[in-house]
């Protein structure tokens, strides 16, 4: 048994690190990307803020209106994203830079 636990260990320590991002830094995908994940979290936001709302009895409510509150969420998240959102783009963009220009981590010997 002790022997297999060394050699799981010794096959591990020979496993090359974790994949890296390509060195080619591209910002423009970065700023896609963390516009649309900002977009997302305050699509979140909004939902949850929505949900506590209610519907007027006699021409709204139903389950037309709960598929389609979801989808305004969606539009007013992409419109306040396209407007600056909450500056969560930019920090994003940022961590995404720099994680694609880090250097690959060492493996260890």
């Amino acid at each position: 048994m002790m022997d297999a636990n060394i050699q799981s260990a010794m096959f591990l320590a020979q496993q090359p690190s974790l994949p890296t991002a390509p060195k080619g830094v591209d910002a423009a995908k970065a700023a896609h990307a963390a516009k649309e994940y900002e977009s997302v979290f305050i699509s979140q936001f909004l939902g949850s803020m929505f949900s506590g709302i209610k519907t007027d009895g006699l021409f709204g409510g139903g389950q037309g209106e709960e598929m389609f509150r979801s989808l305004m969420t969606d539009q007013y998240a992409k419109g306040l994203t396209a407007r600056g959102g909450f500056g969560l783009a930019a920090a994003m963009q940022a961590e995404l830079l720099k994680h694609q220009q880090a250097p690959a981590p060492e493996a260890a010997s």
